[in-house]
Formats: structure tokens, C-alpha cells, sequence
């Protein structure tokens, strides 16, 4: 993870205004392992930051991205999630609250080398998803 004064660098080296909206945004994904969207970020964020706009929060997490400091974690919901742990990982979802854990890295060689044979393609790099109940919505039910 990134200090301001480094993710302050790479925003002015890649022509983005520093903002201390921006620079909350990242912050609030670099100490949390909750993976959250845009909403829950924007409802996290607000009260510091009255000013901010829902807006600001999307724009900032498109712009993290592109710079390659956080990934973007596709569920299926409705929106996306954000992970400010770029490491080679895998995600898995609760189906009855909603929650988001990462998974270690999961190397098997083998699938990306069918899948290269099946497509043509050549993988550089993969991520899976799974879905399951989590430990705590299995004890309440």
C-alpha cells in the first residue's frame, strides 16, 4: 500500500489533481478487508468529508484502478466491489449477507492450461469468484 505522499506523486505524475477526498478514498481501501462499493465507501466517507460527492468516490475508484493501486471485484450485485489488495487472490461471497473474504491464490496451472487450449488465448492472469454462506449466517440458520 501506498503512503499519501507516494499516492500524491503518482496522481500529479499521471495528471490527476490531488484532493484530500481522493486520497481518503484510498486510504479507506488500504485499511479495510471488506471490499467495499462505491456506496459503502461514499456512506463511510461522507460524514469527514460533507462536501464529497457520491460522484467523487466513483471517479476516484476508476481512477485508483487505472492506476493499478486497487482491483475491481465483480460479484454480480448490483455494483462493484474494491480491494485495495492487488496481490493475485481470489474472492469468495456470502449469498445471504452479502459479504466479501478473500481466498489465497490459488495456482492451478492446469485450468489456465485448458482454458488457453479451449480459447486460443493466452492467460496472463485470472481471478476466481465463489459463492457460498459464510460461518456466521450458517449459525444463525
Amino acid at each position: 500500500m501506498l503512503n499519501n505522499q507516494e499516492l500524491t506523486a503518482l496522481l500529479r505524475q499521471n495528471g490527476y489533481k490531488v484532493t484530500p477526498q481522493r486520497l481518503a478514498v484510498y486510504e479507506a481501501l488500504a485499511n479495510t478487508k471488506q471490499h467495499p462499493s462505491a456506496e459503502m465507501l461514499f456512506g463511510t466517507l461522507q460524514p469527514k468529508y460533507p462536501s464529497m460527492s457520491f460522484a467523487t468516490v466513483y471517479k476516484t475508484v476508476e481512477i485508483l484502478n487505472k492506476l493499478g493501486l486497487i482491483q475491481i471485484i465483480n460479484t454480480g450485485e448490483d455494483s462493484f466491489r474494491y480491494d485495495a489488495d492487488i496481490s493475485e487472490h481470489s474472492h469468495v461471497q456470502c449469498t445471504v449477507c452479502g459479504r466479501v473474504d478473500d481466498v489465497p491464490a490459488l495456482n492451478d496451472r492446469s485450468l489456465v492450461v485448458k482454458v488457453e487450449e479451449a480459447s486460443g488465448y493466452s492467460i496472463d492472469k485470472h481471478q476466481f469468484y465463489f459463492f457460498g454462506v459464510c460461518e456466521k449466517c450458517r449459525k444463525k440458520h
